[in-house]
């Protein structure tokens, strides 16, 4: 999936241990192939190509994380859209040859083929239709919080009380650590990534940040995250991270991205309107912005 994955099960019996972590790891592997695009016969992929052709069967696995990733789209107002993948790549490199951002005209354009009103659902026939040719979906912004969920499962059902799965510093977590305490999870500081910014104890909870630290540009002294808005083609600015804690890592990996994209006032709105989610954001000048039942001393 292109990100790093760490798994953590607590175990008097370290045999035992691992070959929980392993049956973990091989369901993080088996959905990546279900969902890559790394590889033609990927069932995303074969939706892709017939693209404006015909509806593809998918399996009800597909389906269902689909589904999900459209009401996700609603609820945002499609700040949240797995079509992303359609955007016109060629003028988005994040590296130091880019030394502009494109015309808002050109931009515009480029993200004309981003509407998650044009994939066609039909639950009956099990089939997904992309209504757009040259249109593509992708699972970037919530396959990783997907397989955490999943490899968490697997390892439950396998009899772990207590462990950590951590993509990519997407993790939940359950039970609690050797020591009976809560796990400690921390948030990284956007201005130095290794460091840690503030601390929360938690279980059977998730936590998701999404962040302009991770890739950005810089152009004329003002950085500009990897983050694009689906709206306008641009990056988004006025943001440094957004970190969602709730009780499932899809939802915290899905909402992240969608409120660094909404803005501060509108995110937060979104947020404090739906149950066992909060938020902390950061913004460009290190104020400090957190949903209504979150308070941090």
């Amino acid at each position: 999936m292109g990100n790093h994955f760490e798994l953590t099960v607590v175990a008097d019996d370290e045999k035992w241990a691992h070959e929980r972590i392993e049956a973990g790891i091989s369901e993080i592997q088996r959905i990546e192939r279900l969902l890559t695009t790394f590889s033609d016969d990927s069932e995303t992929n074969l939706i892709n190509q017939n693209a404006g052709i015909g509806p593809v069967v998918v399996s009800a696995e597909t389906f269902n994380l689909i589904e999900r990733s459209l009401r996700i789209s609603q609820i945002t107002q499609g700040a949240f859209d797995i079509t992303y993948g359609s955007i016109d790549k060629r003028l988005w490199n994040f590296d130091q040859h880019m030394t502009s951002l494109p015309d808002k005209e050109t931009a515009k354009n480029m993200v004309r083929l981003i509407d998650y009103r044009n994939v066609i659902l039909d639950r009956e026939k099990s089939t997904v239709f992309l209504k757009e040719k040259g249109t593509r979906i992708g699972f970037g912004g919530i396959g990783k919080g997907y397989a955490a969920e999943r490899a968490k499962l697997v390892m439950k059902q396998q009899g772990v009380e207590s462990g950590v799965v951590n993509a990519s510093g997407d993790l939940t977590a359950w039970g609690q650590q050797p020591n009976g305490n809560p796990w400690t999870v921390g948030v990284a500081n956007p201005d130095a990534k290794h460091n840690v910014f503030s601390y929360m104890s938690i279980t059977d909870m998730a936590v998701a940040t999404s962040g302009n630290y991770e890739k950005f540009v810089m152009i004329d002294g003002k950085k500009y995250s990897h983050t694009i808005n689906p709206r306008t083609g641009l990056p988004v600015t006025g943001i440094k991270s957004v970190t969602i804690i709730t009780t499932n890592a899809e939802i915290a990996d899905a909402m992240a991205t969608p409120v660094m994209i909404m803005g501060i006032r509108t995110g937060l709105d979104m947020i404090d309107q739906i149950k066992d989610i909060e938020a902390v954001i950061i913004d460009d000048n290190d104020r400090l912005y957190t949903s209504k039942n979150i308070n941090i001393k």
